[in-house]
């Protein structure tokens, strides 16, 4: 045993060497992350000027970014959908100069229509890979003394399925089933469960089949949502009938997160996952492309990677709906974002998205490095009454709130009660806790409290209920948001109820589960 120990070490430390140019990479956008944006967009005219949507826009005539900003419009998915559409029939060279044999299927928010995202080789390898390199990379550094390839890693993906639109030689899927479907053949000494058991349709059968698999592994890490790996742990402590991961998994030390806000879960993970020596890790992984990682351990903000295949822009959210109106243009790059603003996030990327509104907003906490944090989506607030909710405000309020009244919470989700011809409005928020607060009015009015803090703009609303009332919050029955995504067929991969709501469906389907659930219970 101590030598399969000493030789995993060694295998940690061969990595740590041959990662040195990719570090020295690291280390060189930190103090000056422009100049890889440039090459990185000489790159992307390079290549575009040879596609279809390239010589409709003249691209080689731009001569550089900010001609490339004045050229070439603001896109959104439905802007690019006729190109995208081409590509799935078979058509090549639409947006990039490579052949294009899987399209990452994204919603963004399970609300939405399902986007298929190109994911030629070079988004792949320039952007993906070297990313999750990047990752492993940065890990080591930080914790010289891991173990980490001693043992397995779990991989919880989704699973693809062929294209029909065209002539049944391109594949779609989450991100997740893509990248393990094309990973090296090496990439299984390392994982666990089997390919073939991680990528089969049926998500529950799944989950079950892999906790019984991986009890036996010596597992040292696991990535992926968090609320997806929590019921795959969950499904694991209940075959073991241990109290605890590391009961199971002693040398345990890693979970890379990404896709939502860990902060709501943190606290479900350290009852799983009791010791001081397990890693969080975050990153900023979408299916059009790899962004951002945690560098530091002891800083939440997000190290921006400048040079894995994504050109940025920035739109200071105040000007996003004038920029949508087509009054404005020109916007920021990383050689002029501030700290401290919200802003929309454009990307342009070796996958063949141009001037993409990728609908994430976000706030740079430093510059040299630049770091950021994910402050919500441009679609995913609430402004009914002018009270600006973003994802960020509601999250931590109730993160704030939970830690008060010793309560954890599962999933939630909040829409607007609208005015009607006498009445005020408010919000509405439904709540599936996994340990309940003892007194559930203490907690709403709390909750609410909570928000006021966070955010002016809805305490402005609040005061003496001059345009809001206080929030109504209803506790679910455990399991509705599940059967929820269950319904609309988005169990697993990177599938979430939408938090925060514009319009009322969606909560009003999860009222209808959650009566369902109820009276089930009650009989």
């Amino acid at each position: 045993m101590l030598d399969d120990l000493c030789l995993m070490s060694t295998l940690c430390h061969i990595y740590s060497l041959v990662s040195k140019p990719l570090l020295a990479e690291v280390e060189a956008t930190r103090k000056d992350p422009f100049p890889f944006q440039l090459k990185t967009f000489d790159h992307l005219m390079s290549h575009g000027a040879k596609t279809l949507f390239g010589k409709e826009r003249s691209f080689k005539s731009i001569q550089n970014y900010r001609e490339f900003q004045k050229q070439v419009k603001l896109h959104q998915y439905e802007d690019l959908l006729p190109y995208i559409e081409l590509i799935r029939r078979g058509e090549h060279n639409v947006l990039w100069d490579q052949k294009v044999s899987w399209f990452a299927m994204s919603s963004g928010t399970s609300g939405t229509k399902s986007k298929f995202i190109p994911m030629p080789d070079h988004i792949l390898r320039k952007g993906h890979n070297k990313g999750m390199r990047t990752v492993l990379a940065v890990y080591l550094d930080n914790y010289p003394h891991s173990r980490l390839l001693n043992g397995k890693s779990i991989t919880l993906g989704g699973s693809y399925k062929i294209d029909e639109m065209g002539d049944g030689k391109r594949h779609y899927g989450d991100l997740s089933s893509l990248l393990l479907s094309l990973a090296p053949f090496w990439a299984e000494w390392f994982r666990t469960p089997p390919k073939s058991m991680v990528l089969q349709d049926d998500f529950t059968k799944k989950v079950q089949y892999i906790a019984k698999h991986i009890i036996n592994q010596d597992v040292t890490s696991f990535s992926g949502v968090p609320s997806w790996n929590l019921l795959l742990m969950r499904q694991v402590l209940e075959c073991s009938g241990k109290s605890n991961l590391l009961e199971i998994w002693p040398h345990l030390e890693l979970f890379i997160h990404g896709g939502i806000s860990f902060d709501p879960y943190r606290e479900q993970y350290s009852r799983l996952i009791p010791s001081p020596d397990m890693h969080y890790l975050e990153t900023y992984n979408a299916s059009e492309g790899f962004f951002a990682l945690q560098d530091d351990p002891n800083d939440l903000g997000l190290l921006l990677l400048p040079n894995c295949g994504v050109f940025y822009e920035f739109i200071p959210l105040q000007r996003l709906q004038a920029t949508l109106d087509g009054d404005d243009v020109v916007f920021e790059t990383l050689e002029s974002v501030q700290k401290g603003v919200d802003y929309a996030m454009v990307i342009s990327t070796v996958g063949g998205l141009w001037r993409y509104l990728i609908g994430d907003t976000v706030r740079f906490t430093s510059l040299l490095p630049h770091k950021l944090v994910i402050t919500g989506r441009t679609k995913l607030f609430i402004n009914a009454f002018g009270e600006e909710l973003m994802i960020e405000h509601a999250e931590k309020a109730l993160v704030e709130s939970c830690k008060k009244h010793q309560a954890i919470v599962s999933d939630f989700t909040v829409a607007p009660i609208f005015m009607g011809h006498q009445t005020k409005g408010a919000h509405e928020w439904l709540i599936e806790f996994e340990v309940p607060p003892v007194d559930l009015e203490v907690f709403a009015a709390d909750l609410d409290a909570a928000v006021c803090r966070q955010n002016s703009d809805y305490e402005a609303k609040r005061i003496n209920n001059v345009t809001m009332l206080p929030l109504l919050m209803h506790s679910l029955q455990k399991g509705c948001f599940h059967q929820w995504l269950k319904q609309k067929k988005r169990l697993g991969g990177q599938n979430k109820v939408p938090r925060l709501q514009t319009s009322r469906y969606i909560i009003e389907e999860i009222h209808a589960i959650n009566k369902m659930l109820t009276e089930t219970h009650v009989h």
